[in-house]
């Protein structure tokens, strides 16, 4: 049953202000709502709900990810809006910031105003 139902993704927040500001400006996500409860905003038809919190440590994996069908142009586009990719030791691409995993796969890493880890993967 859960197959068939919208997916909604969940990531936590210090500032509703700088949250908005990343997800709307830099990554091109549509607004929706926001109430005391959560930000909410649109990204490919699936919503994701920024929950306000005093504090919090940031986990050291991926929280959201997004498979994308052409990751180089992709990076390019977000570097272009300010985003900063991580450049960890094993990754091969380290202007861009993207990983060839042993498969083939192509993942690249960022993290939102909060610390929040991201990612791009092309499969």
């Amino acid at each position: 049953m859960l197959a068939s139902g919208q997916m909604v993704g969940f990531v936590l927040t210090r500032d509703y202000q700088k949250a908005r500001a990343f997800y709307e400006d830099k990554l091109g996500f549509e607004f929706v709502s926001q109430d005391q409860f959560a930000l909410v905003m649109k990204a490919g038809g699936h919503d994701i709900r920024v929950s306000k919190v005093a504090d919090f440590t940031p986990r050291q994996s991926t929280v959201l990810g997004w498979e994308v069908s052409d990751i180089e142009a992709v990076v390019v586009w977000l570097t272009e809006r300010g985003v900063a990719f991580e450049k960890y030791p094993f990754i091969q691409d380290k202007k861009r910031g993207i990983w060839t995993t042993p498969g083939g796969s192509r993942v690249a890493w960022f993290k939102d105003a909060d610390g929040n880890v991201l990612s791009v993967s092309q499969h």
